[in-house]
Formats: structure tokens, sequence, C-alpha cells
């Protein structure tokens, strides 16, 4: 048998019936080391929102999944999606909060900061039937009563 020309590259592996799975699987190795690094960007841009949010709104906001506010007049950051999309913050955020609770200070964030809040919101967001909002917190026997009217 004589290799080069003569056809012996055409019947080895990739002229045999192992071409397409061989040529798949290294297409899917190849996608998987591509989006290695945008999955490490983006929960680089993640973590960095965390901090940012850490250092100017944990003083009155419940920062993560769980936990109260420390203000009661401050949403949990976890449900501003119950309000309006996360993202529409952007501009605000931008330009300075001035609307919030009463005792809200106004913050002015850089785009690329203003890039990793809404990151990092958007990851610690949970459904409405997950959490009470603390927001509006209800009165004393309120919950009570509209169960037994239900």
């Amino acid at each position: 048998m004589r290799a080069g020309r003569s056809g012996f590259h055409r019947r080895g592996v990739f002229g045999s019936k192992l071409a397409v799975p061989i040529r798949v699987a290294v297409m899917m190795a190849v996608a998987a080391l591509m989006a290695e690094p945008v999955l490490a960007a983006e929960k680089d841009l993640t973590n960095k929102g965390e901090v940012i949010v850490r250092e100017n709104c944990a003083r009155c906001h419940a920062i993560g999944q769980t936990g109260e506010s420390a203000n009661a007049e401050a949403p949990p950051l976890r449900v501003l999606s119950q309000s309006y999309p996360v993202e529409s913050l952007a501009e605000s955020l931008a330009e300075g909060i001035m609307s919030g609770h009463p005792d809200m200070p106004v913050f002015v964030f850089k785009p690329h900061d203003v890039d990793a809040i809404i990151a990092y919101l958007e990851s610690i967001q949970v459904p409405a039937d997950a959490a009470p909002s603390d927001a509006t917190p209800s009165a004393p026997g309120e919950s009570e009563a509209m169960d037994s009217k239900g």
C-alpha cells in the first residue's frame, strides 16, 4: 500500500463510518472551549456586580437570594423583577437613581459597572411564588383574612 496520492488517507479514519461522529465530537469540543471564556467573563461580570451592590446597596437592601432588608422600606433586590424588568434599571443606574425608598442616596455608575450590576441583579432574581416581597409587609391578620375569603 502506498501513502500519498494513492488514496491511503481517504480510506483512513476520515473516510470511514466514524468520520461523521469524530467530526461532530471535534466541533463540540471546539465549541465548548470557545464558550468557556464567555462563561468566565459573564461570571466575572456578575462577581463584579455583587461587589458593587454589596458596597453601595447592602446598607439598606437585602442583596442575596435570601434575607431581610435592613431598611424596611428598601425592597430585597432579589424581587425587583416582580415590579419591572431588571434591565430597565440600566439607564437609571447610569444617569442617577433618584427614586427608590426615601433614604436612598443618588448613585451614578459607569457603563461597565452598570452592566455588572444588571448581571448580578439578574442572577439573584426569584420567582414571585418563591419568596415574599418584603417591600410591602402586610398588616397583622391580613393574610388570615384573605385566606378565609378564598
